[in-house]
């Protein structure tokens, strides 16, 4: 294991884990690794307008019954969704983002709008972006988000700028799936993911690597404690501890509420309603383990976390946390970088890429 970092507090920060046995002691901050700029027309993004995943925002309401986000396009997790999906097949030409490639500045990259059903009989609904690559990149998106967030999209224009094809979907009762938004559903996600996978795999394309922003970390990394059928997993600001977290946006008192009415309805600040929380759903939370899930992964599955040191929702030491009990994995913690990576947007790419096209 190897683990340097700059002098600053929390600076970009890279530690690597072979598939010895974990041993978090051994860790040491010294000298100076910081990734290779990646500048790229992403870099023009505003930044995102509300607060990130878990916290209270002021965010749209969201469509229960078919999971479509408002037109306000601003999602739970902070994104700025940017909406546009094609209908069937659909070429753009698309600059290529300037990292270290000797490709063309502009190629042709292949839009298809794909519709998966899951074990539930709920039509997932992604975009298949084919940049030349036989296998595929999954993107998973987090809460209240969908596949049109700017984290999901600049990943998705990185990745295909360096030829390799990408699907980005949205999970059921999100974005324009169907089934109905619920506040937990982490493993309902995951069979989102594995349904999306197989299919995949039924039409004999594999798949390269599955990268989830937070709420979606948490389900890659679940997904690859599960099956063993990705090698690559990326964890982008993804939260160890599920019951952190909770009463930040549901108040402390959230358990005595949920046990006397079963629910609790989450609001805006102006108190619009923005969707049901069920005991059901908090349960589902509150019951996962996410330090099993991750010494349930398998040593041939090299894992990537990706986390920013000024993250104000998931705090960057979940980041160690993850590393602690993952044989085989890197940490990147990058210096400034809040939970959306709004004006971190090329550094995160950069990062991503070099480790799915290593090895």
């Amino acid at each position: 294991m190897a683990v340097s970092t700059s002098t600053s507090t929390l600076p970009l920060l890279f530690l690597h884990r072979s598939t010895a046995s974990p041993n978090p002691t051994a860790l040491s901050f010294a000298s100076s690794l910081r990734a290779s700029p990646l500048r790229s027309r992403a870099s023009a993004a505003p930044p995102a307008e509300t607060l990130a995943d878990d916290l209270p925002s002021d965010t749209p309401p969201v469509g229960e019954g078919s999971g479509i986000p408002m037109p306000s396009s601003i999602g739970e997790d902070g994104e700025e969704l940017l909406f546009g999906a094609t209908a069937g097949k659909e070429t753009v030409s698309r600059a290529r983002a300037q990292s270290h490639s000797s490709f063309s500045d502009s190629f042709n990259v292949s839009q298809e709008r794909i519709v998966i059903t899951n074990s539930s009989g709920e039509k997932l609904i992604g975009v298949l972006h084919e940049a030349g690559s036989k296998d595929i990149v999954v993107l998973c998106h987090g809460f209240r988000s969908s596949k049109e967030s700017r984290t999901i999209m600049g990943l998705t224009d990185a990745l295909t700028s360096e030829k390799i094809s990408v699907f980005q979907f949205d999970f059921s009762g999100n974005g324009e799936s169907e089934g109905t938004f619920q506040y937990g559903n982490y493993y309902k996600e995951v069979d989102d993911l594995h349904a999306v996978i197989q299919h995949f795999k039924e039409h004999k394309r594999d798949t390269r690597a599955i990268a989830g922003h937070s709420k979606g970390g948490d389900v890659v990394i679940i997904y690859a404690s599960m099956y063993q059928d990705v090698s690559r997993v990326i964890n982008i600001s993804g939260r160890f501890d599920l019951k952190r977290g909770i009463a930040d946006r549901l108040g402390s008192d959230y358990m005595e509420r949920i046990n006397q009415h079963g629910f609790i309805d989450v609001a805006q600040k102006t108190g619009q309603f923005m969707y049901r929380v069920t005991k059901e759903s908090l349960m589902d939370r509150l019951r996962i383990d996410m330090q099993s899930a991750c010494m349930s992964i398998g040593p041939n599955c090299r894992v990537l976390t990706v986390h920013g040191s000024d993250d104000d929702v998931v705090p960057s030491e979940d980041a160690l946390e993850f590393h602690k009990y993952i044989g085989n994995h890197e940490v990147h913690i990058i210096e400034g970088a809040d939970h959306r990576y709004s004006s971190h947007r090329l550094e995160l790419a950069n990062i991503v890429l070099k480790f799915v096209t290593s090895g």
